[in-house]
């Protein structure tokens, strides 16, 4: 693969193991974008139940009754602060279905790259981050021979960091450690070692150092958001009909946004997939833990505006991982259970009959435990994120996935079934950001060429209807988002948003079945029940952002261990 000279490295090493049983809680989960609590039920050092639980109210469905169809993209895309567009665009998306219009061309490709823009962004935020922490033992560098690590580096990366380099990473790191203030490395588990982690102090050394590398990185890639966005977070360029940025037209705008594209992919190319490789070659027996069997896609990246089946990522649906075949998606399959949420009634409802009527309970509930619902596809809970992206694409054969897809298993040494995974998980995530990093420069070529021969629209005309009901599916990075709307005297009579957390983390089912994360905790195995490193691997891989579904806490506690993980 270009720009990627990764050496094959370690077997499958011994998964440490304990005779821990018992209950554990960890609350709050952190690295994640509001407050979730796990809490999972240990027999003889492996997880034998699961709970998620998030924490909050959600309420903005109750926000946007009455209001203006066009409201709703402004008001939905400040569910968060993180995974901010996708809330505009899906809501763009379910206003556009119900009032029939079709965008052109230029705003559709505007609209894609923008996205594309908010992939590598929270892809590499995430991976580095968010999750690197969960595999990297940062102090553990402080005893890395810098000059060995260079030149381990010399046989992984295009443009390996120099001796010098690492060893100033590993001055400023000795620095945080002799202070007492590790700042946003305090209170991780890799302090005072734990026996989950494997990366020589050599590799920690050379991941830390691109930990703090990507910190400046990610900025380009915000940056190029607001190229074409005019803002971020929180993009203003996008209307029902299109888009408004007519300035981003302009070759200089071009030429800017390419500049910030090139230097992702140069990163995402050198480094991001390099040392995705190198720390899972370390870590390839969690190609056995932390699957799902279900996976849902709705698509992303439409080569025609109002065609899901047109998206460059496919949509789909594969039920038991089963690879050798693909269900088309159907939006009437959806519905959203309340038995063990906390909300009035137990009925499941399709979202365009959704409700939203909180009915709190208690902590202590075993019956009815978390504010998020349960959304299930045919009856089923579904897995959807990067994974289950990747892997329909790589069933539907698209080429860029296939090939890299392979190329990863390939090095590894493990087959496809090693994808239904936590590592694999993680590794979707890579492949998802390259393969979307690379097809935007043909969507900034074809923007180019439009511009070039005189075509300049990025605005549609259309009449808002009076009654009528729309849904909007987009593919955040976090996964499947979907709105729905139900249009009445031209106001909002009913909203829902059907989020990709909600599908991850969502409690049981009214057929008791669980959800995603909780499956996938299933048979983890926990060498220190004190310092669950292992179970945060696993919750991290979905990159769970809770406050796109809940929005107001109950502080009330009662678990058995307490944690504060960075």
């Amino acid at each position: 693969m270009s720009g990627c000279r990764v050496k094959q490295a370690p077997a499958i090493p011994v998964t440490p193991k304990s005779s821990f049983s018992g209950p554990i809680v960890v609350d709050p989960v952190t690295r994640i974008e509001g407050h979730l609590r796990i809490e999972v039920e240990v027999e003889n050092g492996k997880v034998k139940n699961a709970w998620s639980k998030p924490q909050l109210f959600r309420g903005l469905e109750i926000i946007l009754k009455g209001r203006d169809p066009r409201d709703a993209q402004h008001i939905t895309q400040r569910a968060c602060g993180v995974c901010t567009y996708v809330h505009a665009l899906a809501s763009l998306r379910c206003v556009e279905d119900a009032a029939k219009v079709d965008i052109p061309a230029n705003a559709r490709i505007m609209r894609n790259l923008v996205m594309g823009a908010q992939y590598i962004h929270d892809h590499i935020v995430h991976f580095y981050h968010l999750h690197a922490l969960d595999w990297v033992d940062v102090t553990s560098g402080l005893k890395a021979d810098p000059y060995k690590a260079a030149k381990i580096a010399a046989n992984i990366y295009p443009n390996p960091p120099k001796a010098e380099d690492l060893k100033a990473v590993q001055e400023k790191l000795k620095a945080f450690v002799d202070s007492g203030q590790l700042g946003i490395f305090t209170n991780a588990f890799f302090l005072g070692g734990h026996k989950a982690y494997y990366l020589p102090p050599e590799v920690n050394l050379i991941a830390t150092a691109h930990y703090l590398e990507a910190l400046h990185l990610q900025v380009k890639a915000a940056r190029a958001m607001a190229v074409f966005g005019a803002k971020n977070p929180h993009t203003q360029f996008t209307v029902v009909g299109g888009v408004t940025n007519y300035e981003a037209l302009t070759p200089e705008r071009l030429k800017e946004f390419r500049k910030l594209l090139a230097e992702c992919k140069k990163f995402i190319d050198e480094v991001y997939i390099p040392d995705l490789l190198t720390v899972a070659s370390y870590y390839k027996d969690w190609s056995q833990y932390g699957g799902c069997t279900n996976f849902l896609t709705f698509g992303e990246f439409p080569e025609k505006a109002n065609d899901i089946a047109s998206r460059f990522l496919p949509a789909g649906v594969i039920f038991n991982r089963d690879l050798s075949r693909v269900e088309d998606f159907d939006p009437k399959a959806i519905y959203e259970h309340v038995k063990h949420s906390w909300y009035e009634g137990d009925a499941a409802l399709h979202p365009y009959d959704g409700e939203t009527r909180p009915h709190y309970t208690s902590l202590e509930d075993k019956e009815k435990y978390s504010w998020m619902k349960a959304p299930r596809y045919k009856g089923e809970p579904c897995e959807t994120g990067p994974l289950a992206s990747v892997l329909v694409a790589y069933v539907r054969g698209v080429p860029e996935v296939k090939k890299l897809v392979d190329y990863v298993l390939n090095y590894l040494g493990v087959g496809p079934n090693a994808l239904f995974s936590t590592l694999g998980r993680t590794a979707a995530r890579a492949i998802e950001t390259k393969v979307t990093a690379d097809r935007m420069v043909n969507w900034v070529n074809e923007l180019e060429e439009n511009v070039k021969s005189g075509n300049t629209k990025l605005y549609q005309e259309y009449e808002m209807p009076d009654k009528a009901e729309g849904v909007g599916f987009s593919t955040a990075p976090r996964g499947a988002l979907s709105h729905w709307i139900r249009i009445k005297n031209k106001k909002i009579e009913n909203y829902q948003l059907v989020v990709p957390s909600t599908w991850n983390l969502g409690p049981r089912c009214k057929n008791n079945k669980l959800g995603p994360v909780e499956e996938a905790l299933l048979n983890t195995p926990v060498a220190d029940p004190k310092r669950p490193v292992e179970l945060l691997r696993t919750v991290h891989s979905f990159d769970p952002c809770i406050a796109c579904g809940v929005h107001v806490i109950d502080a009330r506690n009662n678990e058995v261990y307490k944690f504060r993980i960075l």
